[in-house]
């Protein structure tokens, strides 16, 4: 998977949490979404960051790997 098409991704999330979040109508109905493109866009950017980081040094980005939800939610700063 390349860069833009996790940017790609990554965009396409963000515009669908703000048409969620916009719709005034079923806030309730929408949590469960919203929840979910939330995660999805922590595990994007969390694959992104791997990419960018195995570049770095050197490595081969490609070897990078979607992280499970427990795992990227978990992060400490």
């Amino acid at each position: 998977m390349q860069d833009q098409t996790i940017l790609d991704r990554i965009t396409a999330l963000v515009d669908e949490e703000h048409k969620l979040r916009d719709d005034p109508a079923a806030p309730e109905a929408n949590a469960p979404r919203l929840k979910s493109v939330a995660e999805q866009l922590d595990q994007c950017w969390d694959l992104l960051r791997q990419r960018r980081a195995k570049r770095e040094f050197g490595a081969d980005p490609e070897t990078a790997a979607p992280r499970d939800i427990g795992t990227v939610e978990n992060y400490s700063n």
